[in-house]
């Protein structure tokens, strides 16, 4: 497996990193922010993402994409990471479109992916019911009545879930939470009656609900993929959620490094830059080691998607760990070598602490990912 990207990737993550540059640096998060924006993205830029086609970089040609795979939009990802540019394109791009893609009826793709590409929807994924990341512990039900079933429950820390047009659904059919089995995916339109979304105010800034489900009544129609198969499905899924936020995490622990690196060469102390120190260098020299093993999970996972690797679940729980813990490792040194100006808000590299936190927690954190490893590969 080759630990570099092709021509065509390699485009696709140069014009990314030319669009977040001048059309949303970090000023462009922070106003967001500051103007209590209520979609805390912005419909123009989306649209502008959507006409470079980023929308459908996982949808095939006959519905409208390109189907440029998972290397393709993970490069996206990387470079919008280092700005932290707010869009639906993690819910909507990655988990939407791979899962009406892969799992959809034919009829629920001639309705739904066209929507994507065009920027005409977006969606979320609804899997969370407590705060440990475990969708074998789905106690959110769904009771079959006549061809419908009647959804109850509450799902958390919806990403992108305050905005969504459609949301996909794991809920429980059958069996008991803990059970893998018994688990069916649906779609759900976000206005249907019974579904109650609660906006979420995170440390990041970004969009996220708590949805409330009272006796929604979707049909059988509905269900993405086969019904009582969706522990399966909702896996498949989140590795490649998983990878591709682990991308953008790589791109956020970049662009922390980078501005570290700038401040150590401009901050002096005693009347020497700081950057001269030793102990300074021998830490930024770890950021950096840290970073270059990173970059190699994270390349591997994505070829390893789009090679449909047998070893695909391992590959992404590894490029979360290690995107996790090097996220983990560089914000925190970048706010300690930045001293107490790190946390005021007058200094962009605070936001990449917060970011941190909440994507560190993003289908999974680095124990619950070093956990499924362990237990992927038989220790």
């Amino acid at each position: 497996m080759k630990l570099i990207l092709n021509e065509e990737q390699q485009f696709l993550k140069d014009t990314a990193k030319s669009f977040a540059t001048e059309k949303t640096p970090v000023n462009h998060f922070r106003s967001l922010r500051d103007s209590n924006d209520h979609l805390l993205w912005d419909k123009e830029i989306w649209q502008e993402m959507v006409n470079l086609g980023w929308s459908g970089i996982l949808i095939p040609e006959e519905f409208g994409g390109s189907n440029f795979g998972v290397a393709g939009i993970s490069s996206i990802m990387q470079e919008c990471g280092k700005t932290l540019t707010p869009s639906p394109l993690f819910a909507t791009a990655v988990l939407g479109a791979f899962a009406i893609t892969q799992f959809g009826s034919q009829a629920q793709k001639e309705e739904l992916l066209p929507k994507i590409v065009s920027g005409e929807i977006t969606t979320a994924l609804a899997i969370d019911e407590s705060s440990h990341h475990n969708p074998a512990k789905t106690e959110f039900s769904a009771t079959s009545k006549d061809n419908d079933y009647v959804l109850s429950g509450k799902k958390i820390f919806v990403v992108d879930g305050s905005s969504a047009d459609i949301l996909i659904v794991l809920a429980r059919t059958s069996g008991n939470s803990g059970e893998e089995t018994g688990l069916t995916l649906f779609i759900v339109e976000s206005d249907a009656d019974g579904v109650d979304t609660i906006k979420l105010s995170m440390a990041d800034s970004r969009n996220y609900a708590n949805i409330i489900f009272n006796d929604v009544t979707v049909s059988s129609e509905r269900i993405l993929g086969s019904p009582e198969s969706g522990g399966e499905t909702v896996e498949s899924i989140l590795d490649i959620g998983r990878i591709a936020m682990s991308a953008e995490m790589l791109g956020n622990a970049e662009a922390a490094f980078e501005l570290t690196l700038d401040y150590l060469k401009q901050r002096k102390q005693f009347g020497v830059l700081i950057g001269t120190f030793q102990a300074l260098q021998h830490r930024a020299a770890e950021m950096f080691c840290e970073l270059e093993l990173t970059k190699s999970s994270v390349i591997a996972a994505m070829h390893g998607a789009d090679e449909n690797s047998n070893e695909l679940q391992r590959l992404a729980s590894l490029a979360k760990t290690i995107s996790g813990e090097t996220l983990h490792l560089v914000s925190n040194e970048a706010i300690q070598m930045h001293g107490g100006i790190g946390v005021t808000d007058e200094y962009d590299v605070g936001f990449y602490l917060k970011r941190a936190r909440v994507a560190e927690q993003i289908f999974g954190s680095s124990k619950f990912h070093s956990e499924r490893y362990a237990n992927l590969t038989g220790f």
